[in-house]
């Protein structure tokens, strides 16, 4: 078993909290150093007590699915001698009303975009294979209930 930590520092400062006038913005702290500034999404709680600069937890949500496919899929591609010179995805999550009627995201969608080199170069079948498997091993897909895709998006013939 892993254990996995995260701090989360908000302080009211001066504020009028009572008034609800408060700004959202805090603190993420990590154990290996990393502090991001957090804050309620824009789209929940409206500027100027939201702070659109800072992560908001639905794209840390976001990121966190992204994150773990792509840390998977290079395993699967470094198992196969794959050389991966670039990887980016474009990820969204969408929030609405889930079945039980509750705000939840309900679907997040992975675009990755992968560049090979080398010669062994991997076919469209191999690619969408590691993206399968990858995302069958991510432990944050296997921990939501939100329906998580994959929809790779291939470059040209070098991959």
């Amino acid at each position: 078993m892993s254990e996995y930590t995260a701090e989360v520092l908000w302080q009211r400062g001066d504020q009028d909290f009572l008034a609800n006038t408060y700004s959202r913005r805090h603190s993420l702290r990590f154990d290996g150093g990393a502090e991001w500034a957090g804050s309620s999404s824009p789209h929940v709680v409206p500027l100027p007590f939201s702070d659109a600069s800072a992560v908001d937890p639905e794209e840390a949500f976001v990121a966190s699915l992204s994150s773990c496919h792509m840390l998977w899929f290079l395993t699967m591609a470094v198992k196969r001698k794959f050389c991966v010179d670039r990887y980016f995805d474009a990820a969204t999550g969408v929030m609405e009303k889930n079945a039980e009627g509750k705000m939840a995201m309900t679907v997040v969608t992975l675009r990755p975009e992968v560049t090979f080199s080398g010669e062994n170069l991997p076919t469209r079948e191999q690619i969408e294979h590691m993206h399968h498997r990858a995302h069958e091993e991510c432990f944050i897909a296997n921990s939501v209930k939100t329906e998580v895709r994959c929809e790779p998006r291939l470059l040209g013939a070098n991959h």
